[in-house]
């Protein structure tokens, strides 16, 4: 149902995010000090969520495309996973608003609060809210429909355990709520840095602005994020029309709304860092430049 065009054209995007990020989680895991950080240990998560999500996704993509129908089970396992990184995302980057409003606000404690032990709490917190509705949306099902459907093919789409009502507006529901939670905490972060900011000495005004930078290009991460748990609904507008109305809807809404919005995590950190990009350049250039020339000197630099 699919064109070759278009099937072409997404796997090329979905190769070059993946390449990026490969690359950028690759100069993360060969330097120590970066696997020290909270902010690029959650930037990494960050990447390898959007990744993690975008194969799955690009996957489900394609089998819908071209109607391909697996067994029951392992669908609702792979869009149980799609919805477990699908809220990931967005809780990461709160996480990380709020580890910049610690490093800002609170400079003396940061060091006392960025552990190991509380970036583990931090990752079973984010890991354990973003299971409650993929959680909720399979025992509910499985709970309802016939034991002889868990044996019948479907062609496995993000929808497929919501064809009862009450059930997809209490998930809608869920995600509202994570959606009005985050909000305030990233208006929270965003007014107490902006506070600092204010307040900073002209030698620590540059950092904090950049932080300050941050937390709004995060924000705006997020909106677009935000976005992607409204889109099932929306598509559902089209699902008794022309079908490849529906389809086209749906194929725009991944590249502008799932494929655009993790694009953004490289640029933020990996491009506006100076201290990663530079050790992203040396082994983007496979080592042909000089880094230890290039990085004490920027070292010190610390991104927003």
């Amino acid at each position: 149902m699919y064109t070759v065009l278009t099937v072409t054209l997404v796997q090329v995007l979905v190769g070059i995010f993946l390449f990026v990020n490969c690359l950028i989680i690759f100069t993360f895991l060969k330097k120590e000090v970066f696997r020290e950080d909270t902010r690029y240990i959650l930037f990494a998560q960050t990447l390898f969520v959007d990744s993690a999500f975008m194969v799955v996704n690009d996957m489900l993509l394609i089998w819908y495309g071209y109607q391909y129908h697996i067994h029951i089970i392992p669908c609702i396992i792979i869009s149980s996973a799609v919805t477990l990184l699908y809220i990931c995302t967005p809780l990461t980057l709160v996480a990380m608003c709020l580890e910049r409003y610690v490093a800002i606000c609170m400079p003396l404690r940061h060091a006392d609060i960025s552990t190991s032990r509380t970036r583990c709490f931090g990752f079973f917190v984010i890991w354990g809210i973003s299971s409650i509705a993929p959680l909720f949306t399979v025992v509910a099902y499985v709970s309802m429909i016939p034991s002889d459907a868990l044996f019948s093919y479907a062609v496995c789409t993000a929808e497929v355990m919501l064809g009862e009502e009450w059930l997809a507006q209490v998930r809608a529901l869920i995600f509202q709520i994570l959606f009005f939670c985050m909000i305030i905490i990233i208006l929270f972060t965003y007014i107490k840095i902006m506070i600092a900011a204010r307040a900073a000495s002209s030698d620590n005004k540059k950092s904090t602005n950049k932080s300050l930078r941050t937390v709004i290009l995060h924000a705006f991460q997020l909106f677009l994020c935000m976005i992607q748990f409204v889109i099932p609904y929306m598509e559902m507008a089209f699902w008794n029309g022309d079908v490849m109305l529906f389809i086209n809807v749906r194929y725009a809404n991944f590249v502008v709304f799932m494929l655009v919005p993790r694009c953004l995590s490289p640029l933020i950190y990996g491009l506006r860092d100076e201290k990663f990009f530079i050790v992203l350049r040396h082994y983007a250039c496979w080592g042909f430049d000089n880094l230890s020339q290039t990085l004490p000197i920027q070292s010190k630099s610390r991104a927003g």
